[in-house]
């Protein structure tokens, strides 16, 4: 999630007053992570940790110029509008989207290009350590050779192409044909070209939304596509997603809290081409509760940031 620099600059990111270690009980009291930092991983059994000190940056009075400014905005008609020109919902607004203006977007951010401004750059940094992190939990505990996993959502596959080269058998799908290409196009090269010894498998590439995919795998894996879901389809999607998973799920989304979502609403008064689908944000309590619902829970959490980018990461096991 991208918002405008003249807004962001002003007010900290990091509302973590305790960072909490997966080998330690009780909580470390540290000093605020810097930007780009990457807060350790913690176990499910911590509380999580409020975002009550961002009320203290923002005072009243700026509070009331935003409400009024944002009391002017219709992002919302903006987004039916959207809908009713490719004759849909949400779901062909985004397939829509990626398949065209956004997929140049996109594929540019996650790829390696310098042709990116400062936004997009720092987009491609954070995901790029959403992604580190999620390859650390699944290698600590031993070799991915021979494991399974489903990328749900593998945009240009920055997730499946490590992945294969750790030996996982990768079903990786999007919604957007043309990502769904270009990952394919990126494996081919980066899993044949100068590799030593035995040649990775190739991931399976699909074009699926979430809702049609289907099998069982050791680990399922959905980064930063829940942002296209609302709440109440999120539900439903963490559920099926959780269905295919036999030993651990792991989500990212963008996490809403009182600062998150004030942001999200000011950045709606500035569209351009990086708005162009609704972006929903997600309490971590509800994502956690619809985990509790499939029979799941909580086994590690974590928080990438950097000063455009903010992820909540949790890996979530069978209860």
């Amino acid at each position: 999630m991208a918002f405008s620099a003249s807004l962001s600059s002003h007010i900290p990111f990091h509302t973590n007053p305790t960072i909490l270690s997966p080998k330690r009980t009780k909580p470390i009291k540290t000093m605020l992570p810097p930007p780009a930092a990457i807060p350790p991983l913690s176990t499910a059994t911590t509380t999580s940790i409020p975002d009550f000190s961002t009320l203290a940056v923002i005072s009243g009075g700026s509070i009331a110029a935003l409400a009024a400014l944002l009391s002017l905005a219709d992002p919302e008609r903006r987004r039916r509008l959207q809908a009713e020109e490719v004759g849909g919902g949400d779901k062909d607004v985004v397939r829509e989207y990626f398949n065209n203006s956004g997929f140049q977007r996109w594929k540019k951010i996650y790829g390696e290009t310098d042709d990116v401004n400062k936004v997009q750059r720092d987009i491609r940094l954070g995901h790029a350590k959403t992604v580190e992190n999620v390859m650390n939990m699944l290698t600590e505990e031993g070799s991915l050779r021979g494991v399974t996993v489903c990328d749900a959502g593998c945009g240009t596959g920055s997730l499946s192409i490590p992945l294969a080269k750790e030996g996982a058998i990768v079903s990786a799908s999007d919604i957007s044909a043309a990502m769904v290409a270009e990952a394919k196009k990126q494996a081919e090269e980066q899993l044949s070209a100068g590799n030593e010894g035995e040649t990775p498998v190739l991931p399976k590439f699909e074009v699926k939304d979430l809702e049609s995919l289907d099998g069982k795998y050791d680990t399922v894996v959905c980064l930063d596509v829940l942002i296209h879901y609302p709440q109440n389809k999120a539900d439903g999607m963490i559920g099926h997603l959780a269905s295919l998973a036999e030993k651990r799920l792991i989500l990212s989304f963008a996490p809403k809290t009182f600062y998150y979502d004030l942001l999200k609403r000011v950045g709606e008064l500035f569209p351009g081409p990086s708005k162009a689908t609704r972006a929903y944000l997600h309490a971590e309590a509800d994502v956690e509760r619809a985990l509790q619902k499939a029979g799941w829970k909580i086994n590690k959490r974590g928080l990438i940031t950097t000063q455009f980018y903010f992820a909540r990461l949790v890996e979530a096991v069978p209860a």
